[in-house]
């Protein structure tokens, strides 16, 4: 049974691998075209070549062959097939039965239909962040709760945005349970990715520019945790109460709406 399962992936990273290769031609990778071909697409020894990798053993990947190929390998085959991000988890899932590296992925923006659905929120705040807490969309009444249209593209972080932006702090009443509580699930984050050079980055980061931030990591307490704050003042100095809920958006990306309910 567990032999019929593995030719059968073998057969589908194979399949994978020729149909990707037969949609590209030269042209499109930049390759001079040699005249006509009596197949579509780039043949063997070209992605080999635009990958970096050996002819033969290319050939006997593709092949479906018993081969350990590294995670570097993978990489630059789905560069040179020019995968997308779902297309270069298909062929790790089908070549080593787990995801890439977050790092590995070519972007993090959302699709259209998620901005759309959350632009159809207009009274409720929400937003989408990567493993690293950037928040890469929101809609309107998250811009208007948090000015993140204001924003530098590499400050809208909403951790590094709680524990760094004086009037942010200024605004949050309850910022002594708000900030610990993000603090805790940016931990269990780093949990599900251990060893994510992104993540790890920026901890040390903001470990070195936020005395708070480096205080409780080091020393971290027993809390609830959050992806989002609990209160804030609104430009009317009016306190605005909130509970959240999280719904994946992308799993092997990490990414995550945050929704915002009003209490």
């Amino acid at each position: 049974m567990a032999n019929r399962s593995l030719d059968r992936t073998r057969d589908e990273l194979s399949e994978f691998l020729r149909r990707h290769r037969g949609k590209l031609t030269p042209s499109e990778v930049g390759l001079p075209e040699t005249g006509r071909r009596r197949t579509p697409g780039l043949r063997r020894e070209e992605v080999a070549t635009l990958a970096g990798v050996g002819l033969t053993w290319y050939t006997w990947f593709e092949q479906g062959r018993e081969i350990g190929v590294s995670e570097h390998f993978l990489l630059s085959v789905a560069k040179a097939l020019k995968l997308d991000d779902a297309e270069c988890c298909h062929l790790f899932l089908l070549a080593q039965g787990r995801p890439p590296p977050a790092e590995a992925h070519q972007s993090h923006a959302i699709s259209p239909g998620v901005q759309r659905l959350i632009d159809e929120l207009p009274d409720r705040p929400a937003y989408v962040t990567n493993l690293c807490w950037d928040i890469v969309a929101w809609n309107s009444a998250a811009d208007r709760l948090l000015g993140l249209s204001a924003c530098a593209a590499d400050e809208r972080n909403l951790i590094r945005m709680v524990f760094t932006d004086p009037e942010l702090r200024r605004r949050l009443p309850d910022w002594q349970q708000d900030a610990p509580r993000l603090l805790a699930q940016l931990r269990c984050d780093l949990a599900v990715a251990p060893k994510e050079p992104s993540l790890e980055a920026f901890i040390d980061g903001l470990s070195r520019i936020s005395p708070d931030f480096r205080r409780w990591w080091h020393a971290p307490v027993l809390t609830s945790y959050a992806r989002g704050i609990g209160s804030l003042l609104d430009t009317d100095a009016v306190v605005r109460r909130f509970e959240h809920e999280t719904l994946i958006v992308d799993e092997y990306l990490h990414l995550r709406l945050v929704v915002y309910f009003q209490r």
